[in-house]
């Protein structure tokens, strides 16, 4: 009888220790985190906001190149007070004519023209020297994503002239930056296009361009097209070399690109 009773006790013992074992484990994955803890930031990764002046100002590239020492910033209304929002940024290549040491005339032609109101952030870029260069261009975009509070998947790249070929050129050659390109009245490289065969692309020129001949534009889209890429393209059958006027104020184009993401 004492060992028959003894056995039970030790069952009994047995079972309640499983049972609390089994219970602290249920509880233990119940427990939520204080919501006010967040999560601690990874070294070197902190998001640091830095006001910054709003409309347009004039910077000097931290790290300098032959191409490039100084470009112009467009900053929306609402980017200070707005500290957890990230902006879409759009690039700004001039033309040929815009070329030299006068950062004043980046703000007189093409996209800066028409910035005002508009709900992204504006890069332009003075080029000082003979070309645009992508290397050089490099070195503002490393700039600029570290300096401003700029969404990366939202990154667009546009010009006209010398900028249509600066945009063909170095969309195409780092197209993992952009979500969208818009060249005019530009060229660029037929064999390059492959790269574009995911980046969406509205090309804008004139039928009766003197200066860049249409088939440049014409000749990059069809490859596009045969590609089976996302490629827009509008044609005026007027207006000389300077089809960026029209097509920087074509409303429809601001609202295309917003749509556009990595």
């Amino acid at each position: 009888m004492k060992k028959s009773r003894s056995k039970k006790i030790v069952y009994v013992f047995v079972a309640l220790f499983f049972a609390i074992v089994s219970c602290s484990k249920t509880e233990s994955k119940s427990i939520v985190p204080d919501p006010e803890t967040g999560t601690p930031s990874k070294p070197g990764q902190e998001d640091i906001f830095t006001p910054q002046t709003v409309g347009f100002s004039n910077k000097k590239l931290v790290k300098p190149t032959d191409i490039i020492t100084d470009y112009v910033v467009y900053i929306p209304e609402g980017y200070n007070e707005k500290k957890d929002y990230k902006w879409p940024v759009v690039f700004f290549l001039h033309g040929i004519g815009e070329r030299g040491k006068d950062i004043s005339a980046v703000r007189q032609v093409g996209l800066s023209r028409v910035m005002k109101g508009k709900q992204f952030i504006m890069v332009a870029p003075l080029c000082n020297n003979d070309w645009w260069n992508s290397a050089a261009l490099e070195v503002l975009y490393k700039e600029v994503m570290d300096s401003l509070h700029v969404d990366k998947t939202k990154v667009y790249l546009t010009g006209l002239s010398m900028g249509g070929y600066g945009t063909w050129d170095w969309g195409s050659l780092h197209s993992e930056h952009f979500a969208a390109l818009v060249p005019i009245c530009g060229a660029g490289t037929v064999s390059r296009m492959s790269r574009l065969q995911h980046t969406p692309v509205w090309v804008f020129h004139s039928a009766d361009d003197p200066t860049v001949n249409v088939n440049e534009s014409r000749t990059l889209v069809n490859e596009l097209k045969r590609l089976g890429a996302d490629v827009q393209y509008t044609e005026y059958p007027d207006g000389g070399h300077d089809a960026w006027t029209r097509a920087y104020n074509t409303p429809e184009l601001y609202t295309w690109l917003l749509k556009q993401h990595k």
